[in-house]
């Protein structure tokens, strides 16, 4: 899932965008909690992983290795790549905050004004030339760089709800929607037998039905998913999730043309004028489930307009752009925590390990080229 992987200790891999460190709260979290997750599509969506404290292994737990070596095993191995949101295109941008935020977090970066921020655009899966599809799940990492030098880091997807509850779930699932050779489909009987088994998955994928893609990512909505814990100046602590909403109005699905449209029509747009999202946060309530991503919250849920997220430029990916940032969830500025979400320590380590492998690896040419594009 992944969009992204991070970074944030003294063994980070190199060439990672080193954060400030997280608050202590977070850095404790981070250290003593080891997991995984990754990003896929509806039929091998976004995030997953397991956790387990203070170093020691349960017999028979996932590892990050074992969860890594998943993606490896349903989509090959890609020296170079992120093992899930392999095809991706890097971009620069701001953040113009409203200082609505204020109201709920402490975070420097919900302080009126503007601050830099790095992104990544990506597709599900793990082949980094596979073809644009617009039914495939599509991401958005964010990397804000705070006015007080913390870092916040998210990995967001365009679909409202996750398809699993737990790690396992996640692991189990993406073996069940790997391709068959010839049909280049999940083996329905296999896919049966795990949706029998999990009827959480089968709300979740109702949801995800009644919210159909957009067009194109200009007009794509990306939600965070995960609840996170948000605490203001005033010791204020609520339950937060967050989504970014396109100030693009939308348009009719353009015709394929190419393997890479959906990345060529971006960049084309981007060449012309920036493109905005608003970043909106929901406001959990009492008895909201802050440790299920399967389950939405009520729609009638209070939001908060936090400020406007702005894309000015794409950049095909290369050292130094967003390419080498892990987009870590778990790196987080003061004022916000992680829920008791078993997905997110897992999606941490699991970025983890990701990032560590393809900074080892021979690098290829990303199939997403915004010069080509622009021919």
């Amino acid at each position: 899932m992944e969009p992204g992987e991070g970074g944030g200790g003294p063994d980070d891999p190199p060439g990672d965008v080193k954060p400030v460190r997280p608050p202590v709260d977070a850095v404790t979290r981070r250290r003593a909690l080891l997991g995984m997750g990754a990003v896929a599509g509806v039929a091998a969506v976004d995030v997953g992983g397991f956790a387990y404290a203070g170093g020691w292994l349960r017999p028979g737990a996932l590892t990050p290795p074992r969860f890594a070596d998943r993606f490896e095993h349903v989509y090959g191995r890609h020296d170079g790549f992120r093992r899930n949101h392999a095809k991706g295109l890097s971009a620069a941008g701001t953040f113009s905050s409203t200082g609505a935020g204020e109201e709920v977090c402490r975070a420097a970066v919900f302080r009126a004004g503007s601050v830099p921020l790095l992104g990544r655009f990506s597709l599900s899966g793990g082949l980094p030339d596979q073809a644009d599809a617009p039914g495939t799940v599509r991401g958005l990492g964010l990397l804000f760089q705070g006015p007080d030098g913390q870092q916040w880091r998210t990995a967001m997807i365009n679909i409202p709800v996750f398809p699993d509850s737990t790690p396992q779930d996640f692991y189990d699932r993406l073996l069940a929607s790997k391709p068959l050779p010839g049909t280049g489909k999940p083996d329905p009987a296999r896919m049966a037998a795990f949706l029998g088994r999990h009827p959480e998955t089968v709300a979740a994928m109702k949801v995800i039905k009644q919210a159909p893609p957009s067009a194109g990512f200009a007009d794509s909505t990306f939600y965070g998913l995960n609840a996170f814990r948000f605490t203001n100046a005033a010791g204020t602590t609520v339950a937060v999730r967050w989504a970014v909403v396109p100030q693009e109005a939308a348009v009719a699905a353009a015709s394929p043309a190419g393997t890479d449209y959906l990345f060529d029509d971006l960049i084309r747009t981007l060449a012309r004028r920036p493109l905005s999202w608003r970043l909106v946060l929901t406001i959990g309530e009492p008895g909201d489930p802050t440790g299920d991503a399967t389950k939405p919250w009520p729609r009638q849920r209070r939001t908060v307009d936090a400020g406007i997220v702005t894309v000015t430029a794409a950049q095909t990916e290369a050292p130094g752009n967003a390419r080498d940032v892990n987009f870590d969830p778990l790196v987080l500025p003061d004022g916000m925590t992680a829920s008791d979400d078993p997905l997110l320590a897992a999606r941490s380590a699991v970025y983890a390990r990701s990032f560590t492998r393809r900074a080892e690896e021979p690098k290829t040419a990303s199939a997403v080229d915004v010069s080509r594009a622009l021919r």
